[in-house]
């Protein structure tokens, strides 16, 4: 099987790359299957405190693999649970940023909403173009899409198949960056060495409260959001954290 997902490490930060640039990135099955276990490995590498999710200039990517969905029939998707890695994404522990930089559609729009962040280059573009093709968003695009930006602007990309530029998407709340094109890949990974040096207790539970307020009512998320308090204070990496504040100095977090 040929390499369809790149990594590289960068001291804490680990850089993922989608690999089907012929295709546009298109998420097909073996893609999937590549890039969830990739990201699962690094999930347990403690050593890694923050992924980022890249595809390349012209693409992040553009959609599901059209010819490969076509053969397909209902059962089939049901048997081969393929919108079960989503979940699966969505459920690291580890921050992971989306980097995007040109077509992020359909399939590639909903990979981007299941990360924790999006930077993107000026040249972005977003949408969910699925009933174009007489199916709709089931990766969590009528969903994640919707909580991003609100229902008014999620009708109209989801119905009408409009593309939102990286200005409206930051505006809209889809987007947390925009850069310069060339600028997207490096201000990703600069976000994500700071995100890397924080403590990886407190930045995961953290992130997971944050979650917890996205999906659910505020007083359940502030019910949460107190008890992961009380969990983060008691690590070690508090300790570090608040002696070294006291002490003028740098503090080493260990994920203790």
């Amino acid at each position: 099987m040929s390499e369809l997902v790149l990594t590289e490490r960068e001291g804490a930060i680990a850089v993922v790359t989608l690999n089907r640039p012929d295709a546009l990135n298109a998420l097909s099955d073996a893609l999937m299957e590549q890039l969830v276990s990739t990201l699962l490995e690094l999930d347990r590498d403690e050593e890694v405190r923050c992924i980022v999710l890249a595809g390349n200039d012209k693409a992040f990517a553009a959609g599901a693999d059209i010819a490969e969905l076509a053969r397909s029939s209902a059962i089939d998707l049901y048997y081969q649970r393929r919108i079960e890695r989503w979940d699966a994404i969505r459920g690291l522990w580890t921050p992971l940023i989306a980097a995007v930089s040109g077509y992020c559609l359909g399939g590639g729009c909903e990979l981007a909403l299941a990360c924790d962040l999006i930077v993107a280059s000026e040249s972005a573009k977003f949408g969910q173009p699925e009933t174009g093709v007489g199916v709709l968003p089931g990766a969590g695009g009528t969903q994640r899409l919707t909580r991003a930006v609100g229902k008014a602007l999620a009708m109209d990309v989801i119905l009408s198949g409009r593309f939102l530029s990286a200005d409206e998407a930051l505006a809209a709340g889809l987007v947390a960056r925009v850069v310069a094109e060339g600028e997207w890949l490096d201000e990703a990974k600069r976000v994500a060495q700071e995100i890397a040096s924080k403590a990886p207790i407190a930045t995961r539970l953290a992130k997971e409260a944050v979650d917890r307020a996205y999906e659910g009512p505020l007083q359940l998320g502030l019910e949460y959001e107190r008890r992961l308090l009380y969990l983060a204070f008691a690590s070690d990496d508090a300790k570090e954290g608040l002696t070294a504040f006291m002490e003028k100095r740098k503090p080493e977090f260990k994920g203790r």
